[in-house]
């Protein structure tokens, strides 16, 4: 990062970055890049965009009084387990090589954008078995979140693909359930981030208020959209963000 310009193009990132994913997308896919256009090295970038993520916690926790009405005590529950699940991811970034996860990573957002698209054959069918079953949410939501903090690209398609599955099946309403756990993951692993690494402020400040701006619009367009429309962006930006991830490892 060098200057002024720089410091916009990243807070401009920010914000499309946070419409996008607090709306059922990939926040990463957009604020990931943006980083590495202006100079970031990758490691640096990732940590900043993962610091960054708690901006959009705020954000969509008031776009989203309505799908969220009565979730209070269910959410602080199962935050907690998305904290736990973010803080392991971060500490594992800080401790061993990134390239060899960097291999997986492309495949790993690429699983989540298909179980996305598949969801309603997945639920139609898993409905009765799986719908409201604590160990299976327990254990994939533990495993997202610590992706979440080791790389989090992809993270909130994943998450937003199981809560289809094990919670809710209304798009909106998992969509606002997934924004207040992966801000959960997110303000764990920021803080493991700033305690135990080097963190870039100068590229953390303009992403964040950034995606602070944009986390504000995404659920109301959320709310709005057509489900199956919302679904299909969100697991085509995933897959492009697959392939761009395998074309060019993080």
């Amino acid at each position: 990062m060098t200057g002024v310009l720089d410091g916009a193009l990243i807070a401009a990132a920010g914000a499309l970055a946070a419409i996008v994913g607090t709306a059922g997308g990939i926040t990463s896919l957009i604020s990931y890049p943006a980083l590495l256009a202006v100079g970031v090295p990758p490691l640096a970038a990732s940590v900043a965009n993962n610091v960054a993520l708690v901006a959009c916690w705020p954000g969509s926790a008031l776009a989203s009084g309505p799908e969220l009405e009565g979730r209070g005590g269910w959410l602080w529950r199962w935050a907690w387990v998305a904290a736990a699940g973010g803080a392991t991811g971060a500490a594992l970034l800080l401790s061993t090589p990134s390239q060899a996860f960097g291999r997986i990573v492309p495949f790993l957002v690429a699983v989540g954008s298909l179980a996305l698209l598949a969801q309603p054959w997945i639920s139609a069918r898993c409905r009765r078995h799986v719908l409201g079953s604590a160990p299976v949410l327990l254990a994939g939501l533990l495993a997202v979140s610590a992706y979440n903090g080791y790389f989090g690209a992809g993270a909130g398609v994943m998450t937003l693909g199981l809560l289809l599955v094990t919670v809710d099946d209304r798009m909106a309403r998992a969509n606002a359930l997934k924004n207040m756990l992966v801000g959960a993951a997110s303000v764990l692993s920021a803080l493991t981030f700033v305690l135990l690494g080097p963190v870039d402020w100068r590229v953390v400040a303009p992403l964040g208020m950034g995606m602070l701006a944009g986390s504000v619009i995404g659920p109301r367009l959320a709310r709005r959209a057509p489900a199956g429309v919302l679904r299909w962006l969100a697991a085509l930006l995933g897959l492009g963000l697959a392939v761009s991830l395998w074309l060019t490892p993080a």
